[in-house]
């Protein structure tokens, strides 16, 4: 696994990146604090995800975390002083927020594959991602209200529409934990594997989504969004451009010639 320090520091980094092929592998690295992040693990973070954006070369994200625990949730001894009157800044420069709660928003596919405790921001971080892996041992909490804030990496907004109110507000309003059999009942996570194989199942589907014509993986996500951010309305009017915009390009070729002659495709993203 490949490591580096933070940019300008000589502190141990808060994040791992490696490629594999097309996917980044993005990798919490606080272990001996059950990953707990600090504000150089969100800036980290941040920088990565805008590294994810950027590079044409990457086409889908795999969140995962060293350790035996995804996340304990901030850590409120180094994150809390630093609330000024605006909020807490936690992206860096050309980053983006992880959490996509700033108006800036990732166009390329997230998987994430959690384990032992998932925490508050770990649990928005699912909701942020489009893909969620759990070890079946994983126990989760949204538990902000416990400690006197609310959830400010998106739960208030995107808990509701990804398993409903009710189920969201039981969650939210208690503080309680719940397992992965209860996460996978609700909708939070799409599947639930045997300990110790959620990043392999992770890796596996990020690997599936980054062999797929990465326009039309982009395109389709971003309708998807539209839907949800805007409504139904405006995203039906970009289905017909955008299909016109797909279908002239190279790779949509490359899709039909593969159909017509039963191969399979390499796409190139153009």
């Amino acid at each position: 696994m490949t490591q580096s320090t933070t940019q300008g520091s000589d502190a141990p980094a808060r994040i791992t990146v490696e490629r594999d092929g097309h996917v980044l592998l993005i990798g919490l690295n606080r272990p001996e604090k059950r990953n707990a992040a600090d504000l150089q693990l969100l800036r980290e973070l941040s920088a990565v995800y805008g590294r994810l954006e950027s590079d044409p070369e990457l086409r889908v994200g795999l969140v995962f975390a060293h350790g035996d625990h995804f996340t304990g949730g901030l850590d409120l001894a180094d994150v809390a002083p630093r609330i000024g009157t605006d909020g807490l800044d936690i992206t860096a420069d050309d980053g983006i927020n992880p959490w996509q709660v700033s108006g800036v928003a990732l166009s390329k596919p997230v998987v994430i594959a959690v384990q032992g405790t998932c925490l508050t921001l770990g649990i928005e971080l699912i909701l942020a991602s489009d893909i969620a892996v759990a070890a079946e041992s994983t126990r989760f909490g949204q538990i902000e209200v416990a400690r006197g804030i609310l959830p400010f990496g998106g739960a208030t907004i995107r808990f509701p529409r990804a398993v409903g109110w009710g189920n969201a507000m039981r969650w939210i309003l208690t503080g309680d934990l719940f397992d992965a059999a209860e996460a996978l009942r609700i909708g939070l996570v799409q599947e639930v594997v045997p300990d110790g194989e959620q990043y392999a199942r992770g890796l596996e589907l990020a690997r599936r989504i980054a062999a797929q014509a990465p326009l039309a993986v982009q395109a389709a996500l971003a309708n998807a969004r539209l839907a949800v951010r805007e409504s139904d309305a405006a995203a039906e009017a970009q289905l017909q451009p955008a299909l016109v915009r797909l279908a002239a390009s190279e790779d949509a070729a490359i899709g039909m010639r593969a159909f017509a002659s039963r191969q399979p495709a390499e796409f190139f993203g153009r």
